[in-house]
């Protein structure tokens, strides 16, 4: 699979400079985390799950979470997991999931799906015996399987849940990864928020071969303080949430080799709702050609919230986006490519000749490039383009936002 591969290739050889890599489930761990891009939650109820996980892909989604948690109801929880097993059987056969042949299944004439057909799948449990238990259940299917999303994830409650991992990984000879969620009024509250995540650095660190990424639950947060954004404003609008998430950042996503990667939080608007602030996007970008249209459309979806949100992720830190609509998926990715400015810059700081340090004029000649405080910035920019891509010189997000919606 590769990140734009839904759109043709004569459309993404004249957008990028260098285009997104290819790469598999089997890829090493350090690429997953960067590559899981806009991971798509899903409820595990869903009778035609099989089919909704393909359709996503061929649109462009890389990675999904299957939902036991929140999503469900609790009554729902064990016909979810037979739902599950048999979904993912039918994402092995080529069937629809409720026994109906995909027609389009098979691509390769032979009976068979192919690889590219079904992204990263990670399914998010409630408590850690269903962990094993769904392993079990799954049998050789598990080779679809990337991993578990562990919820309201603590020292103690964690532990279990990977120590349950483990156990999973043995059992299946499959390599599994975690995805914690990072959710819980223990690392909300002031009073014990810096204990909390203390042990949450320590058991994540324990088990840092498994651990993925690091996910926010933010609707969480706000849960406990009766509060929900709206449109208008970003997770970091709200300071009691932007707060938490500086305070993992800061314990958790360090540039030192001690941290991991940590992804943006929900955003939870999709349709079309009564605005009390101008749209955030500006007009400039959009001027040519028929941009002006998919800005109007952008702002009708309460999607120009959702980029503004997606910039201050990456500004504080966070790379990837929890996402519960296919439409936020191409926005994040078009956000995540990297701009021929950014490349040029971070090709620059790396050079080998920069070893010593000092400072250098950027090659657009509109800012410093300081070799050693800007070299952390640079190592990740380039692991983010080999996944990503990087734009040509003269193409924007809105290009790259309307090759993507096209595709």
């Amino acid at each position: 699979m590769r990140h734009f591969g839904h759109i043709p290739s004569a459309s993404r050889a004249g957008l990028f400079h260098q285009e997104p890599a290819e790469f598999t489930a089997d890829s090493p761990a350090s690429t997953l985390a960067v590559a899981l891009g806009a991971t798509l939650y899903s409820p595990a109820t869903r009778p035609r799950l099989a089919d909704d996980v393909r359709k996503q892909a061929a649109r462009g989604v890389v990675s999904m979470v299957l939902c036991l948690e929140d999503s469900i109801a609790d009554a729902d929880v064990e016909a979810a997991e037979v739902n599950l097993v048999r979904q993912f059987a039918a994402l092995a056969t080529g069937e629809t999931g409720d026994g109906d042949r995909d027609g389009d299944a098979d691509r390769d004439g032979d009976g068979t799906r192919t690889p590219q057909d079904v992204p990263l799948l990670f399914i998010r449990v409630r408590e850690p015996h269903q962990i094993t238990d769904l392993v079990a259940r799954l049998g050789d299917n598990v080779r679809l399987l990337s991993g578990f999303v562990l919820p309201k994830f603590t020292q103690t409650r964690g532990r279990a849940f990977l120590e349950a991992l483990t156990a999973a990984e043995k059992q299946s000879g499959r390599r599994l990864f975690a995805m914690p969620v990072l959710e819980s009024p223990e690392l909300l509250h002031l009073e014990t928020r810096a204990e909390t995540l203390a042990g949450i650095a320590a058991t994540v660190d324990k088990y840092r071969e498994r651990v993925l990424a690091l996910r926010l639950g933010v609707t969480d947060f706000c849960s406990a303080y009766g509060l929900r954004r709206s449109p208008d404003m970003t997770a970091y609008d709200v300071k009691i949430v932007a707060n938490v998430i500086a305070d993992v950042v800061n314990v958790l996503g360090r540039s030192d080799g001690t941290g991991f990667t940590i992804t943006g939080p929900v955003w939870e608007y999709f349709r079309l709702g009564e605005r009390m602030f101008k749209p955030q996007l500006r007009r400039s970008p959009f001027l040519e050609g028929r941009a002006e249209d998919l800005r109007t459309a952008l702002i009708e979806h309460d999607l120009d919230g959702l980029l503004r949100e997606i910039e201050l992720d990456r500004a504080n830190g966070l790379l990837g986006k929890t996402c519960i609509h296919p439409t936020h998926v191409v926005p994040v990715h078009a956000l995540s490519v990297v701009s021929h400015e950014e490349y040029s810059d971070a090709q620059d700081i790396l050079r080998p000749e920069r070893g010593g340090g000092g400072v250098l004029r950027s090659a657009y000649t509109n800012k410093m490039n300081e070799v050693k405080p800007h070299r952390a910035w640079a190592e990740r920019t380039l692991l983010r383009a080999e996944v990503f891509g990087v734009a040509r010189e003269d193409v924007g997000f809105v290009d790259l936002l309307t090759a993507g919606l096209a595709g």
